[in-house]
């Protein structure tokens, strides 16, 4: 037990500091965490003998469930609903095409046997959530014309079609049926899997209005039994389980919840930690002495992936929606493989006992190629197509973005005829709750106290409790382009309703605190504040 706790812990240590060296050296970390498996496994250093694919698979399952519903979690909807349509193409209709694709190509040129073709095509058809959430998190990589939510759209919604495709191909491997029994599975793992996750998260969000759980610790653990429970009852009535906590996930995520932050970074955390632990075992798993044999075979396949088959089916489902080509092939590039894949070929080679080739080491290989070659030059690619949003901010796209912390930050410039020019902070009346932070004088920070002088041409750093309530106060930002009915406009001839009030403009990198007399300019940014019953 104590030699366990002392290679789990350096496992884990290491894992840290080879995330720090992931970012230094532009390696994603992921890569690096299969590397530190491989390293400890039988062909490594550490010589650890280890075949337990039973074991991996349950622990692998579970890891997934808490990923895809973090995936969801952080989701938000309110930037991604734009793109649902792409997005869910993409994550069905794609996710087929990509499979049927690499199936043919592995059958017709491989010369592979026709249903572990369509294995190996449908187990890597998907593209991975946590390698491409991990890639844009850590790169920051702001993406034009809606790009980034796209992708996280697809790349969390997708897992679950890949794995009823791979589920109903091992079902015709072992006992084949009447494609009457194939269709039904299909409908019900998709009608199932979204009643449950409706149903589930309507029962959650009502227990937490009506018990009003305010420990933090209740609270997690109350959300652990209910992802749980979620995938469990899913999954128990034939539905599709990975959708299931996938929409449960979108669902919670963009509901206003108590101590939503807490939440956020305990599920963080837990991602993090199983991302971790998957990866590395997936490494320990793998036998590098079994890869010379069937490394041609995954190369060729990889290829034609990256190149050929995700290409042509985001061509077939993005171009009718007017995408130009240099998004559809930043999409096609950015269609990243990851753990999810391997766990599929892992399911593969427990449930089907005469398969001819190694499916668990050939798919591994096609991941370690994705995840280095795809996800280390993503970056570089969206530069050269001129996809990259120097002004967005990725991290907009997600539920723990900074605008629901519960401080805000607010920066006051005193003018000579503001107010509190010339006053001494403790004779100044403010709210309760808000607090004059910092002041900076001439470009150096001054930390105020009561007797501190404001004067002209102070800044101003003030903290103060952040709308962070459940009375359906909405920020919708509206760009101002050439063509739009405000442009050139003052606020006060422009007609909105008694609920919508112009709350700031977004002018360059400033930001304007509107009057009535304010001119809307083209490339603003108007936050519509909307206060809806």
């Amino acid at each position: 037990m104590i030699n366990a706790m002392l290679v789990a812990s350096s496992i884990i240590i290491a894992a840290m500091f080879s995330t720090k060296l992931s970012q230094k050296i532009g390696i994603p970390s992921l890569l690096l965490f299969i590397a530190l498996g491989l390293l400890f496994g039988i062909d490594g250093i550490f010589k650890l003998s280890f075949d337990n694919y039973q074991l991996v698979e349950n622990i692998c399952s579970i890891s997934l469930v808490f990923i895809i519903f973090y995936g969801g979690f952080g989701t938000r909807w309110k930037t991604a609903k734009p793109v649902a349509v792409k997005a869910l193409m993409l994550s069905t209709v794609g996710v087929f095409l990509t499979a049927a694709f690499v199936g043919m190509f592995c059958y017709l040129v491989l010369k592979m046997d026709l249903m572990e073709s369509l294995l190996i095509g449908a187990i890597i058809s998907s593209t991975d959530a946590a390698s491409v959430f991990s890639i844009l998190k850590s790169k920051r990589l702001a993406l034009k014309n809606q790009s980034a939510p796209l992708l996280e759209l697809e790349s969390g919604s997708n897992d679950p079609t890949a794995y009823m495709l791979t589920i109903i191909i091992l079902e015709i491997m072992n006992k084949p049926a009447t494609y009457d029994k194939y269709i039904f599975m299909i409908i019900t793992q998709f009608l199932v899997g979204i009643l449950a996750a409706l149903i589930l998260s309507k029962l959650t969000l009502f227990i937490i209005k009506k018990f009003k759980l305010e420990s933090n610790e209740l609270s997690i653990i109350f959300y652990v039994g209910m992802i749980l429970l979620t995938y469990a009852l899913s999954t128990k009535f034939g539905g599709n389980g990975y959708l299931s906590i996938y929409i449960f996930g979108i669902i919670l995520g963009n509901q206003y919840i108590k101590n939503k932050n807490v939440i956020i970074n305990f599920f963080d955390g837990i991602t993090a930690l199983v991302q971790i632990g998957v990866f590395f075992l997936l490494g320990l798993l793998a036998f590098p002495s079994k890869m010379p044999d069937i490394m041609l075979i995954s190369l060729f396949i990889a290829l034609f992936l990256t190149f050929v088959a995700r290409p042509i089916a985001s061509f077939i489902l993005l171009r009718p929606f007017k995408c130009s080509m240099n998004q559809i092939a930043l999409i096609s590039f950015a269609g990243i493989r990851g753990a999810s894949a391997i766990v599929f070929a892992i399911i593969a080679t427990i449930s089907v006992s005469n398969i001819k080739y190694d499916i668990f080491h050939i798919v591994f290989c096609i991941v370690l190629f994705s995840i280095a070659f795809q996800g280390s030059l993503l970056p570089f690619v969206s530069k050269k197509l001129r996809m990259i949003d120097a002004k967005g901010d990725v991290l907009k796209t997600f539920t723990d973005y900074q605008e629901e912390n519960e401080v805000q930050f607010i920066r006051l410039h005193i003018t000579k005829n503001h107010p509190w020019n010339r006053f001494k902070i403790k004779n100044i009346i403010l709210p309760p709750d808000v607090l004059i932070l910092i002041i900076i004088r001439d470009g150096v920070k001054v930390i105020p106290n009561g007797n501190t002088l404001i004067d002209e041409d102070d800044i101003l750093i003030i903290a103060a409790p952040g709308v962070n309530d459940s009375n359906n106060i909405i920020l919708n930002e509206v760009l101002i382009t050439k063509d739009h009915d405000w442009i050139k406009k003052e606020i006060k001839d422009i007609q909105m309703t008694p609920d919508n009030l112009i709350a700031i403009i977004k002018r360059g990198k400033s930001v304007i605190i509107p009057r009535g007399t304010t001119l809307i300019n083209e490339g603003d940014i108007v936050v519509l504040l909307n206060n809806t019953p």
